[in-house]
Protein backbone atom coordinates (compact mmCIF):
# COMPACT_ATOMS: atom_id res chain seq x y z
CA UNK A 1 0.00 0.00 0.00
CA UNK A 2 0.91 3.43 -0.91
CA UNK A 3 -0.67 6.39 -0.72
CA UNK A 4 0.15 10.29 -2.26
CA UNK A 5 -1.77 13.33 -2.56
CA UNK A 6 -2.06 16.49 -4.78
CA UNK A 7 -4.19 19.38 -3.95
CA UNK A 8 -4.45 21.89 -6.40
CA UNK A 9 -6.35 24.97 -7.07
CA UNK A 10 -8.17 25.06 -10.36
CA UNK A 11 -9.99 27.41 -12.19
CA UNK A 12 -11.90 27.53 -15.47
CA UNK A 13 -10.05 31.02 -16.53
CA UNK A 14 -6.75 29.55 -16.89
CA UNK A 15 -6.50 29.70 -20.71
CA UNK A 16 -8.94 31.95 -21.04
CA UNK A 17 -8.21 35.46 -18.93
CA UNK A 18 -4.02 35.79 -19.38
CA UNK A 19 -2.51 36.67 -16.16
CA UNK A 20 0.45 37.71 -17.75
CA UNK A 21 3.61 35.41 -19.09
CA UNK A 22 5.92 34.77 -15.74
CA UNK A 23 2.87 34.03 -13.99
CA UNK A 24 1.57 31.07 -16.86
CA UNK A 25 4.96 29.76 -17.41
CA UNK A 26 5.40 29.66 -13.24
CA UNK A 27 2.29 27.15 -13.36
CA UNK A 28 2.80 25.51 -16.51
CA UNK A 29 6.03 24.73 -14.44
CA UNK A 30 4.31 23.58 -11.49
CA UNK A 31 1.99 21.75 -13.17
CA UNK A 32 5.00 19.77 -15.35
CA UNK A 33 6.69 18.81 -11.84
CA UNK A 34 3.70 17.58 -10.70
CA UNK A 35 2.66 15.50 -13.50
CA UNK A 36 5.81 14.11 -13.64
CA UNK A 37 5.72 13.17 -10.05
CA UNK A 38 2.35 11.43 -10.99
CA UNK A 39 3.52 9.61 -13.90
CA UNK A 40 6.10 8.30 -11.77
CA UNK A 41 4.04 7.07 -9.12
CA UNK A 42 1.76 5.23 -11.93
CA UNK A 43 -1.18 5.18 -9.30
CA UNK A 44 -3.43 1.86 -9.67
CA UNK A 45 -6.34 4.18 -8.14
CA UNK A 46 -6.81 8.12 -8.23
CA UNK A 47 -9.49 9.27 -5.24
CA UNK A 48 -10.42 12.74 -6.57
CA UNK A 49 -12.66 14.94 -4.20
CA UNK A 50 -14.17 17.62 -6.10
CA UNK A 51 -16.80 20.65 -6.45
CA UNK A 52 -19.57 20.39 -9.00
CA UNK A 53 -20.25 24.36 -10.38
CA UNK A 54 -24.35 23.54 -11.24
CA UNK A 55 -23.60 21.23 -13.95
CA UNK A 56 -24.30 17.87 -12.63
CA UNK A 57 -25.75 18.67 -8.70
CA UNK A 58 -28.75 21.11 -8.61
CA UNK A 59 -31.18 22.19 -6.02
CA UNK A 60 -34.19 19.94 -7.19
CA UNK A 61 -31.88 17.57 -5.18
CA UNK A 62 -28.57 19.06 -3.28
CA UNK A 63 -26.89 15.80 -1.54
CA UNK A 64 -23.68 17.15 0.58
CA UNK A 65 -21.73 14.09 -0.86
CA UNK A 66 -22.21 12.05 -3.94
CA UNK A 67 -19.99 8.85 -4.96
CA UNK A 68 -19.84 7.72 -8.61
CA UNK A 69 -19.74 4.70 -10.31
CA UNK A 70 -19.86 6.23 -13.70
CA UNK A 71 -19.14 9.75 -14.39
CA UNK A 72 -18.81 11.91 -17.93
CA UNK A 73 -17.65 15.53 -18.12
CA UNK A 74 -19.98 18.29 -19.37
CA UNK A 75 -16.71 19.52 -21.24
CA UNK A 76 -17.15 23.17 -19.63
CA UNK A 77 -14.53 25.53 -20.27
CA UNK A 78 -12.42 24.05 -22.53
CA UNK A 79 -12.13 20.77 -20.66
CA UNK A 80 -12.10 17.46 -22.26
CA UNK A 81 -15.37 15.76 -23.12
CA UNK A 82 -16.70 12.11 -22.70
CA UNK A 83 -16.37 9.56 -20.01
CA UNK A 84 -14.12 9.06 -16.72
CA UNK A 85 -12.77 5.75 -16.24
CA UNK A 86 -14.75 4.76 -13.13
CA UNK A 87 -13.98 1.68 -11.34
CA UNK A 88 -17.65 1.07 -10.52
CA UNK A 89 -17.33 -2.23 -8.35
CA UNK A 90 -14.70 -0.46 -6.12
CA UNK A 91 -16.80 3.14 -6.14
CA UNK A 92 -19.50 0.67 -4.71
CA UNK A 93 -17.69 -1.02 -2.04
CA UNK A 94 -16.58 2.40 -0.98
CA UNK A 95 -19.72 3.52 -0.49
CA UNK A 96 -20.55 0.91 1.18
CA UNK A 97 -17.96 1.41 3.62
CA UNK A 98 -18.28 5.13 3.90
CA UNK A 99 -22.32 4.11 4.91
CA UNK A 100 -20.93 1.50 7.05
CA UNK A 101 -18.83 3.92 9.01
CA UNK A 102 -22.07 6.40 9.60
CA UNK A 103 -21.39 8.95 7.25
CA UNK A 104 -24.58 9.69 4.23
CA UNK A 105 -22.93 9.68 1.29
CA UNK A 106 -25.53 9.71 -1.83
CA UNK A 107 -24.72 7.27 -4.57
CA UNK A 108 -24.83 8.06 -8.80
CA UNK A 109 -24.64 5.66 -11.54
CA UNK A 110 -24.57 8.14 -13.82
CA UNK A 111 -23.51 11.78 -12.64
CA UNK A 112 -22.29 14.44 -14.95
CA UNK A 113 -18.93 16.32 -13.82
CA UNK A 114 -17.44 19.71 -14.70
CA UNK A 115 -13.71 21.45 -14.71
CA UNK A 116 -14.05 21.07 -11.13
CA UNK A 117 -13.36 17.28 -11.27
CA UNK A 118 -11.71 17.26 -14.62
CA UNK A 119 -9.81 20.03 -15.01
CA UNK A 120 -7.24 18.91 -12.29
CA UNK A 121 -7.50 15.00 -13.97
CA UNK A 122 -6.55 16.63 -17.30
CA UNK A 123 -3.25 18.72 -16.18
CA UNK A 124 -2.21 15.85 -14.02
CA UNK A 125 -2.41 12.96 -16.22
CA UNK A 126 -3.43 14.05 -19.47
CA UNK A 127 -6.79 12.36 -19.85
CA UNK A 128 -9.95 11.70 -18.53
CA UNK A 129 -9.26 7.79 -18.51
CA UNK A 130 -5.60 7.07 -17.97
CA UNK A 131 -6.40 5.47 -14.88
CA UNK A 132 -8.95 4.24 -12.75
CA UNK A 133 -10.92 6.87 -10.93
CA UNK A 134 -13.13 7.62 -8.05
CA UNK A 135 -15.03 10.86 -8.01
CA UNK A 136 -16.63 11.89 -4.69
CA UNK A 137 -18.75 15.38 -5.10
CA UNK A 138 -18.62 17.91 -1.93
CA UNK A 139 -21.03 20.36 -2.12
CA UNK A 140 -19.05 23.41 -2.18
CA UNK A 141 -21.53 26.12 -3.57
CA UNK A 142 -24.60 25.60 -2.67
CA UNK A 143 -25.90 26.66 0.80
CA UNK A 144 -26.41 25.35 3.61
CA UNK A 145 -23.53 23.41 4.04
CA UNK A 146 -22.48 20.90 6.83
CA UNK A 147 -20.07 21.30 9.20
CA UNK A 148 -16.46 20.96 8.33
CA UNK A 149 -15.89 18.38 10.64
CA UNK A 150 -18.37 16.36 8.75
CA UNK A 151 -15.82 16.53 5.63
CA UNK A 152 -13.07 15.49 8.02
CA UNK A 153 -15.36 12.72 8.43
CA UNK A 154 -15.69 11.74 5.08
CA UNK A 155 -12.07 11.84 3.91
CA UNK A 156 -11.21 9.66 7.46
CA UNK A 157 -13.67 7.31 6.09
CA UNK A 158 -12.19 6.87 2.74
CA UNK A 159 -8.68 6.52 3.98
CA UNK A 160 -9.71 3.88 6.01
CA UNK A 161 -11.11 2.58 2.81
CA UNK A 162 -8.15 2.64 0.51
CA UNK A 163 -5.43 1.68 3.12
CA UNK A 164 -6.49 -1.75 3.01
CA UNK A 165 -6.55 -2.34 -0.67
CA UNK A 166 -2.65 -2.73 -1.18
CA UNK A 167 -2.69 -0.42 -3.89
CA UNK A 168 -1.22 2.44 -5.03
CA UNK A 169 -3.54 5.15 -4.73
CA UNK A 170 -3.34 8.83 -5.22
CA UNK A 171 -5.63 11.47 -4.13
CA UNK A 172 -6.59 14.65 -5.11
CA UNK A 173 -8.48 17.52 -3.64
CA UNK A 174 -9.23 20.43 -6.80
CA UNK A 175 -10.84 23.83 -5.32
CA UNK A 176 -10.16 26.51 -3.90
CA UNK A 177 -8.69 28.67 -2.04
CA UNK A 178 -9.71 32.33 -1.46
CA UNK A 179 -12.39 32.48 -4.51
CA UNK A 180 -15.58 34.51 -5.46
CA UNK A 181 -16.17 34.00 -8.87
CA UNK A 182 -20.09 35.49 -9.68
CA UNK A 183 -21.87 32.30 -8.43
CA UNK A 184 -25.67 33.40 -7.66
CA UNK A 185 -27.40 32.30 -4.18
CA UNK A 186 -30.78 30.65 -4.47
CA UNK A 187 -32.27 33.29 -1.76
CA UNK A 188 -31.80 36.44 -3.67
CA UNK A 189 -32.13 34.88 -7.36
CA UNK A 190 -34.81 36.18 -9.72
CA UNK A 191 -37.06 33.26 -11.11
CA UNK A 192 -35.13 32.58 -14.14
CA UNK A 193 -32.08 32.23 -12.59
CA UNK A 194 -34.21 30.43 -9.38
CA UNK A 195 -35.34 27.93 -11.60
CA UNK A 196 -32.18 26.77 -13.37
CA UNK A 197 -30.32 26.81 -9.50
CA UNK A 198 -32.61 24.07 -9.21
CA UNK A 199 -32.91 21.89 -12.03
CA UNK A 200 -30.60 23.43 -14.84
CA UNK A 201 -29.00 20.34 -16.57
CA UNK A 202 -28.27 19.96 -19.66
CA UNK A 203 -28.14 23.23 -21.03
CA UNK A 204 -27.85 24.53 -24.41
CA UNK A 205 -24.80 25.58 -26.12
CA UNK A 206 -25.74 29.60 -26.27
CA UNK A 207 -26.84 29.13 -22.32
CA UNK A 208 -23.54 27.71 -21.05
CA UNK A 209 -21.55 30.20 -23.28
CA UNK A 210 -23.10 32.80 -21.67
CA UNK A 211 -22.72 32.29 -18.07
CA UNK A 212 -19.00 31.44 -19.03
CA UNK A 213 -18.59 34.87 -20.47
CA UNK A 214 -19.89 36.37 -17.79
CA UNK A 215 -17.33 35.05 -15.51
CA UNK A 216 -14.30 35.65 -18.09
CA UNK A 217 -15.73 39.06 -17.55
CA UNK A 218 -15.50 38.98 -14.15
CA UNK A 219 -12.22 37.75 -14.34
CA UNK A 220 -11.50 40.95 -16.23
CA UNK A 221 -11.85 43.47 -13.50
CA UNK A 222 -11.73 41.25 -10.64
CA UNK A 223 -9.68 42.78 -7.85
CA UNK A 224 -10.37 45.89 -8.96
CA UNK A 225 -12.94 48.98 -7.20
CA UNK A 226 -14.92 47.94 -10.16
CA UNK A 227 -15.48 44.55 -8.20
CA UNK A 228 -17.94 44.18 -5.47
CA UNK A 229 -17.20 40.69 -4.90
CA UNK A 230 -14.58 39.19 -1.97
CA UNK A 231 -11.22 40.26 -3.22
CA UNK A 232 -8.14 37.24 -2.67
CA UNK A 233 -6.87 36.70 0.60
CA UNK A 234 -3.36 35.76 0.67
CA UNK A 235 -2.61 35.39 4.35
CA UNK A 236 -5.86 33.24 4.78
CA UNK A 237 -4.85 30.81 1.99
CA UNK A 238 -1.12 30.45 3.18
CA UNK A 239 -2.11 30.08 6.95
CA UNK A 240 -4.83 27.27 6.09
CA UNK A 241 -1.98 25.46 3.56
CA UNK A 242 0.08 25.64 6.62
CA UNK A 243 -2.68 23.66 8.98
CA UNK A 244 -2.65 21.36 6.44
CA UNK A 245 1.42 20.80 5.95
CA UNK A 246 1.59 20.23 9.54
CA UNK A 247 -1.01 18.21 10.17
CA UNK A 248 -3.14 20.38 12.63
CA UNK A 249 -6.36 18.99 11.28
CA UNK A 250 -8.07 18.75 14.31
CA UNK A 251 -7.99 22.86 14.37
CA UNK A 252 -10.77 22.36 11.01
CA UNK A 253 -13.49 21.09 13.24
CA UNK A 254 -13.83 24.80 14.71
CA UNK A 255 -14.15 26.71 10.89
CA UNK A 256 -16.90 29.04 10.94
CA UNK A 257 -18.75 28.79 7.57
CA UNK A 258 -19.70 32.43 7.38
CA UNK A 259 -15.97 34.01 8.76
CA UNK A 260 -14.74 31.82 6.12
CA UNK A 261 -16.97 33.54 3.25
CA UNK A 262 -16.41 37.08 4.55
CA UNK A 263 -12.71 36.47 4.48
CA UNK A 264 -11.60 34.67 1.75
CA UNK A 265 -15.27 34.67 -0.99
CA UNK A 266 -18.19 32.20 -0.87
CA UNK A 267 -16.55 29.63 -3.15
CA UNK A 268 -13.87 29.14 -0.70
CA UNK A 269 -15.46 26.21 0.67
CA UNK A 270 -14.28 24.89 -2.52
CA UNK A 271 -11.15 23.73 0.32
CA UNK A 272 -13.72 21.20 1.26
CA UNK A 273 -12.25 19.07 -0.87
CA UNK A 274 -8.61 19.70 0.31
CA UNK A 275 -9.96 18.92 4.16
CA UNK A 276 -11.14 15.48 2.83
CA UNK A 277 -8.29 14.69 1.05
CA UNK A 278 -5.85 15.50 3.87
CA UNK A 279 -8.11 13.35 6.29
CA UNK A 280 -7.77 10.30 3.93
CA UNK A 281 -3.99 10.46 3.81
CA UNK A 282 -4.09 11.02 7.93
CA UNK A 283 -6.42 8.36 8.22
CA UNK A 284 -4.08 5.85 6.48
CA UNK A 285 -1.15 7.06 8.26
CA UNK A 286 1.27 9.51 9.81
CA UNK A 287 2.26 11.85 6.17
CA UNK A 288 4.98 14.12 4.80
CA UNK A 289 3.61 17.21 2.84
CA UNK A 290 5.19 20.49 1.53
CA UNK A 291 3.58 23.88 -0.38
CA UNK A 292 4.87 23.56 -3.97
CA UNK A 293 3.51 27.25 -4.83
CA UNK A 294 1.28 30.19 -4.17
CA UNK A 295 0.34 32.85 -5.79
CA UNK A 296 -2.82 34.79 -5.66
CA UNK A 297 -3.88 35.49 -9.41
CA UNK A 298 -6.57 37.86 -9.65
CA UNK A 299 -7.26 36.79 -13.21
CA UNK A 300 -8.44 33.21 -12.55
CA UNK A 301 -10.29 34.95 -9.65
CA UNK A 302 -8.14 32.30 -7.34
CA UNK A 303 -5.86 31.92 -4.42
CA UNK A 304 -3.72 29.49 -6.91
CA UNK A 305 -1.70 26.90 -4.45
CA UNK A 306 -0.39 23.40 -4.66
CA UNK A 307 0.34 20.97 -2.02
CA UNK A 308 1.80 17.46 -2.20
CA UNK A 309 1.75 15.10 0.64
CA UNK A 310 2.33 10.90 1.11
CA UNK A 311 2.46 8.47 4.05
CA UNK A 312 5.28 7.91 5.74
CA UNK A 313 6.54 4.02 4.79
Amino acid sequence: MSIKLKCLSHTPLRGLNDPGADVVKEVDAILAKSRAEVEAFDPELIVVFAPDHYNGLFYDLMPPFVIATAADSVADYQTLPGPLSVDKDLALEMARFILDSDIDIAISHRLQVDHGCTQTLEELTGSLTRYPVIPIIINSVAPPFGPYRRIRKLGEAVGKFVAKLNKRVLILGTGGLSHEPPVPLLAEAPEDVANFLIAGRNPTPEFRAARQARTLATGKIFGTPECELTPLNTEWDLAFMDLLVEGRLAEIDNFKIEEISRAAGRSTHEIRTWVAAFSALAAAGSYNARQDYYRPINEWIAGYGVISAETNA
